[in-house]
């Protein structure tokens, strides 16, 4: 059995008595009275419970760009890898099961064996493709990878694997057309579906597919979360920081013109 593949049932207690077994995440989404109290995208001093004072405003910030055409650990990466594996019980920090801990670059690299310019010898690559039930990464009853990931996970092992960083917040931000399908579900799919999805949803919630996304985004649980608001568990969970400052502005913008189907 390859390392990265050993998991373990955990149990989780959600609502009123209800019991999930899960072979997934193990983490909740708590709600204040008060609703979420979004931070402020803007750099203005705006924000609230309303939202920024404009949200068509645009971020500019004096980093490097992000090249389109480059793959970021911590942007594109890291995100597939903390929402599928590094959580409790699994691959995180504390757990590291078989010594594998996939929450940082240099634990990734170097207890998943990555190989520069190699997916045939990198065990990461090796697992996240493996046709195996019983060996693939992630493990049944979880879904594996999807092709998009995987096709990141290898471009980046062939790119090198090396930690190139850029600032997804430089320039503009738009604000105004925000599609569910263009920006949101993307967003959501790489961060955070891997814990929340309908087949082993942590703490009974699901971002699969348009109608679970609006609920939560209607209830203020999803603006709550990815704000970083008090009274709110942060998300992504496990994440040193939350996602860029245009991302939280465009699902903000994307609530406030009532969640569509876009």
């Amino acid at each position: 059995m390859h390392a990265l593949t050993k998991y373990f049932p955990v149990f989780l207690v959600f609502g009123s008595g209800l019991i999930l077994s899960t072979y997934s995440c193990q983490h909740d989404m708590t709600m204040s009275e008060g609703g979420a109290t979004p931070i402020d995208t803007t750099g203005n001093g705006g924000g609230g419970s309303g939202g920024t004072d404009n949200p068509t405003d645009t971020t500019v910030n004096q980093g490097d760009p992000c090249d389109p055409d480059v793959v970021y650990f911590e942007l594109d990466v890291l995100p597939i890898l903390r929402s599928n594996c590094a959580f409790s019980g699994c691959h995180d920090a504390a757990s590291a099961q078989d010594g594998v801990n996939l929450t940082t670059y240099a634990s990734v690299v170097n207890s998943a064996d990555v190989e520069p310019y190699d997916l045939d010898g990198s065990d990461l690559y090796e697992v996240i493709t493996d046709n195996d039930p019983d060996d693939r990464m992630p493990p049944v009853p979880n879904s594996r990878l999807t092709a998009d990931q995987i096709n990141i996970i290898s471009r980046w092992i062939m790119q090198g694997a090396t930690n190139e960083t850029c600032d997804p917040d430089a320039g503009g931000c738009d604000t105004e057309q925000v599609s569910y399908a263009a920006q949101i579900a993307p967003v959501l799919n790489t961060n955070c579906l891997g814990c929340h999805n309908n087949s082993a949803p942590s703490a009974g919630i699901s971002v699969e597919g348009h109608g679970n996304v609006a609920a939560l985004a209607q209830s203020g649980l999803l603006l709550g979360v990815v704000s970083w608001s008090a009274g709110y568990t942060p998300m992504p969970y496990g994440a040193a920081s939350p996602l860029p400052e245009c991302t939280v502005s465009q699902i903000q913008s994307w609530i406030e013109a009532g969640a569509p189907n876009n």
